[in-house]
């Protein structure tokens, strides 16, 4: 067993000949042999008890030769390739160029990792947005946390306004009778929300506690339930309840509550620091991605297309594994989207061709500027993998080659390169017209 030769049949395709010598074929028919004769039936022998000899004379010479060729491929393949030093990015599809008692010769094709060239990566110039914390943002943000920390009390002493809760009975009639779908008792409805019939909350309005009362409304010529589009109708309430939603007071208080500061004024500087942290942050990925899309443009390097579709089918496996981690699946997926596999793939194909070509053009780099990853680093990412998914760093190891890990630490290494040799231009604030909220906590800019 062996490999005979490597030739090149095209731009980054390439031939490997591999060789079975005639001891090793030979025992793997014999294997075959004892594994299906049990479920061959020869005239004048028991079931399972023909002997190999008269199987062949009446099935020819090479019926088990085909599945004895299966079963060794796998180990005289990687053996093959691990020969080769070929960078393969394919599956390989094989071929027999000879096959009998003497041995076996396979033909396999393969795709190699292309050779890139890249120029010009570094000095690429890229704007990179001012960051700026406005009041607004600053109040917006905390009334988010006011809400999420809100109670709600019952309102006994007045009619309905606009932004209570109501709870209502109602039922519903068109021409004087009652249609499926249009009763409900003990509903929920905060007014104003737009959850209903267009004027139907609006008609609440005004209402006490224990009002029964008409609601008139008529039903949008676009509505669903096409019985009752561009009808009249009639809707018999009544206002059982009604709730308030309370907001805690905007002091130190709660401050306190909700955050692990004394007072209002360091918990608003702790939520202007956060809110700036993220824009600063979604800034840096901006920069990134318009120096991943630079250098894309100036890799020169024939893809093959085996690279995309691989990649694709890495994309769709991660969306099933994530779908799967939510508790559903891709056939459950395509059932509420109405998609198929093929259109997830065509989908995913864009996504796919840009990663393939950012790594390629990265790889690059970091192999024009000899970038090198030490033992530590290499014993810091298996942490980092490690405390990132919870797992111990041994079985991350497990699962992880060194060597492919130094190759993403080298990929990160040189989006680092390009990043601190980019010329970065930073666009200007936006002159907003100052308001009365603005002025009372200026915006912030750097």
């Amino acid at each position: 067993m062996s490999l005979i030769s490597v030739n090149k049949k095209e731009t980054n395709l390439y031939e490997l000949k591999i060789g079975i010598d005639a001891e090793k074929f030979a025992a793997a028919v014999n294997r075959v042999y004892k594994k299906q004769a049990k479920n061959i039936t020869v005239p004048g022998f028991r079931k399972g008890k023909a002997p190999r000899s008269i199987i062949e004379k009446m099935y020819g010479k090479g019926v088990f030769y085909e599945d004895a060729i299966n079963d060794l491929i796998p180990e005289v393949y990687t053996e093959a390739l691990k020969e080769s030093a070929l960078d393969v990015v394919s599956q390989p599809e094989f071929d027999i160029e000879s096959v009998d008692e003497n041995g076996v010769v396979l033909l396999a094709d393969v795709y190699v990792k292309p050779e890139a060239s890249i120029e010009g990566y570094k000095g690429i110039e890229v704007t990179k947005d001012t960051i700026r914390v406005t009041a607004n943002e600053i109040r917006a943000e905390i009334d988010r946390v006011r809400e999420r920390n809100s109670r709600m009390i019952d309102v006994t002493d007045r009619a309905a306004q606009t932004g209570d809760t109501a709870n209502i009975n109602y039922e519903g009639f068109v021409d004087g009778v009652a249609f499926d779908g249009g009763k409900a008792e003990g509903a929920d409805l905060i007014l104003g929300s737009g959850q209903f019939i267009p004027g139907f909350e609006d008609q609440i309005v005004g209402h006490n506690i224990g009002d029964e009362f008409d609601v008139n409304v008529k039903f949008p010529a676009e509505y669903h339930a096409a019985e009752l589009a561009d009808k009249d109708a009639v809707f018999k309430c009544r206002l059982n309840g009604l709730k308030l939603k309370e907001l805690p007071e905007l002091d130190d208080e709660f401050a306190r509550d909700v955050s692990d500061f004394d007072t209002l004024t360091e918990y608003e500087a702790d939520v202007k620091a956060k809110i700036r942290e993220k824009k600063e942050a979604e800034a840096e990925r901006a920069v990134e991605d318009q120096l991943i899309d630079a250098i894309i443009e100036k890799l020169d390097c024939d893809i093959p297309e085996a690279m995309y579709v691989n990649e694709t089918e890495n994309f769709v496996r991660d969306y099933d594994t994530r779908l799967r981690m939510q508790g559903l699946d891709l056939k459950t997926y395509f059932q509420y989207t109405g998609m198929d596999l093929d259109a997830l793939r065509t989908q995913m194909r864009p996504q796919a061709e840009k990663q393939v070509k950012t790594r390629l053009a990265l790889e690059k780099i970091a192999a024009l500027e000899n970038i090198e990853v030490s033992d530590d680093e290499i014993e810091a990412e298996y942490t980092r993998l490690s405390e990132a998914y919870g797992m111990e760093v041994d079985k991350i190891r497990e699962s992880v080659e060194a060597a492919d890990l130094a190759e993403d630490i080298k990929v990160k290494k040189a989006v680092d390169l390009i990043k601190a040799e980019a010329v970065v231009v930073k666009k200007s604030a936006k002159k907003a017209a100052k308001k009365a909220d603005d002025a009372e906590a200026p915006a912030t800019e750097e």
